[in-house]
């Protein structure tokens, strides 16, 4: 009997390597996340530190010039743009990691089901395999039992 040979393996490769890049998007995709939740947590930090500078300032009983004040006011206008603006790079960065995770998942389950028909194909071929040797085990058997029906026969 011929070897196996599975008429879709060109597609099952293929996919396999559309399976890898949708995996390295996704890992792209979470890594960049990441790193705007991390740059997030640095804008807070910073925010803190100035909220912290003011009050130890306001809290010395001295006076506070209005240049000081506006300064201080400029630098929290400032930061809460930065983390405005933050907030909404880490919503466009879930959205596209959701988006790569479903890429991912549909790649998968593709691959999933053409491995699945791999295996019933390979399945079928051992099928038929086992059956051919069986029908030319029979036909030995047969020979044989022919044979020694013939040897009786003659004695």
């Amino acid at each position: 009997m011929k070897k196996f040979k599975f008429q879709l393996e060109t597609l099952l490769r293929v996919t396999r390597s559309k399976k890898e890049d949708a995996e390295v998007a996704f890992a792209n995709a979470s890594r960049e996340l990441e790193d705007k939740r991390a740059h997030m947590q640095t804008l807070l930090q910073e925010m803190q530190q100035g909220q912290r500078e003011f009050e130890a300032i306001t809290q010395e009983g001295k006076r506070v010039t209005v240049g000081k004040l506006m300064d201080f006011n400029s630098f929290f206008q400032w930061k809460r743009e930065q983390i405005e603006m933050q907030q909404k790079l880490i919503l466009q960065a879930k959205a596209e990691r959701q988006k790569r995770l479903k890429e991912l998942m549909e790649v998968m389950s593709y691959l999933k089901s053409i491995e699945q028909l791999k295996e019933k194909r390979f399945q079928e071929y051992k099928d038929a395999a086992l059956h051919e040797e069986q029908k030319m085990l029979d036909e030995i058997g047969l020979q044989l039992y022919m044979r020694n029906g013939k040897v009786r026969d003659a004695v």
